[in-house]
């Protein structure tokens, strides 16, 4: 936890020399890109934990090259006990079937079938990682910005703890995400509207966004997404219907990090209140779509923001969707969400200490949740207080 402290810290003050910083020397941004890489080695060579995800993943993909299906195979049944290899015994939430959407599910089966492991995962998630790294650096050269903000993502802690060391199928959702917004920027219409149908496909957050596509793919290309998500679901049909897992058993039972969720989660029903969290991050976009017309990659993390702000679960490797549009002032206070949900970390840490899984403690969110508010309100004071530059135009 101290390192991770420290990390976090460091991070924040190098955001603040970023923003600061028209340019930097090429030599510069190749020296924090080697950096980067050097950390993300080190996390790699660290064991999966005994109930990570990434377990879970292993499972998921080899079911289905034996031929079952991972929305219907419940782990802990013993008619499947024969089937789990020591990587898999240990998985969580073992009396549950897969939630995984079905574009997760086909890239957990295309990298287990080269190597059935959790370290597999790990270099896949990484080697997506790193695609988004190049990806970006064209976004940046395209808006005419600094190659050095491609550091803001690189850097961030969350990177290296989530992908390299736990391994999560987010970072293969935001490559997708990142690949279709950069085709919006090179006008490549229909990759746009397939890439964002594809990274739905991996996880249902980006879906908030839609709005942010409006008059900017034609109707032809959202029928050509829709036809894409739809194949990647007809291997997973069960007597004709497209299954869901047991993504109705996490909206109703699971709870982590969500402060207004949990506010609200006694008087409102939490299936309601999860499409309240959708509602909340496309009334976000649909602002942002009217009020930036011009086009911007920044404008797609605060919708996400906005819906995990009011979801019943924020797990730190969900941020890992807003990590690659976090290069701009006007993302400042998400950025520093990265940084403040560290300390939910303490709940794996008491795991290992034999404790059970249970609540987050009231402490931690307010630590968490009032640094970003004091956050705001700082950079509030600071955007009342500070005169205006002479004769510039006032910003929205």
């Amino acid at each position: 936890m101290a390192a991770l402290t420290v990390a976090g810290i460091a991070y924040l003050l190098a955001i603040r020399e970023f923003f600061a910083t028209p340019r930097f020397p090429r030599r510069v941004v190749v020296i924090g890109l080697v950096l980067a890489a050097v950390w993300h080695i080190e996390f790699l060579r660290l064991p999966a934990g005994a109930d990570e995800d990434i377990r879970r993943y292993v499972w998921d993909g080899r079911l289905q090259r034996l031929g079952y299906n991972p929305y219907i195979v419940v782990p802990s049944d013993p008619a499947v006990k024969g089937l789990h290899t020591p990587e898999t015994r240990n998985l969580n939430n073992p009396d549950l079937p897969s939630p995984y959407p079905a574009g997760a599910q086909l890239f957990f089966r295309a990298v287990t079938a080269i190597h059935e492991s959790t370290l597999a995962l790990k270099v896949a998630f990484v080697l997506c990682e790193f695609a988004i790294t190049f990806v970006l650096l064209d976004l940046l050269r395209i808006n005419c910005r600094g190659a050095h903000l491609v550091l803001a993502y690189v850097w961030n802690p969350l990177l290296a703890i989530e992908v390299a060391g736990s391994g999560h199928i987010d970072i293969v959702g935001a490559l997708l995400l990142v690949i279709s917004v950069a085709a919006l920027a090179h006008t490549w219409r229909a990759t746009a509207a397939v890439g964002f149908g594809l990274a739905v496909a991996v996880k249902f957050l980006p879906i908030v966004l839609v709005p942010l596509y409006w008059k900017r793919v034609r109707i032809r290309d959202v029928g050509l997404a829709a036809a894409v998500v739809v194949l990647l679901y007809l291997p997973f049909l069960n007597r004709g219907r497209i299954p869901i897992g047991s993504v109705g058993t996490y909206v109703q039972s699971f709870r982590f990090n969500g402060p207004v969720f949990a506010a609200l989660d006694r008087v409102v029903p939490p299936q309601l209140l999860a499409g309240m969290a959708v509602v909340a991050g496309l009334v976000t976009a649909c602002w942002l779509r009217r009020a930036v017309p011009k086009w911007s990659p920044v404008a797609f993390a605060w919708p996400m923001a906005a819906s995990l702000l009011c979801a019943p679960v924020v797990f730190p490797w969900y941020l890992l969707w807003l990590l690659p549009f976090l290069t701009s002032v006007s993302t400042l206070l998400i950025t520093f969400w990265t940084v403040s949900i560290i300390p939910t970390y303490v709940m794996w840490y008491w795991r290992t200490l034999g404790r059970p899984w249970g609540s987050l403690p009231g402490w931690v969110m307010l630590l968490e949740y009032g640094c970003v508010a004091i956050a705001g309100a700082i950079l509030a004071l600071r955007r009342i207080t500070q005169p205006p530059a002479p004769n510039a135009q006032p910003s929205r």
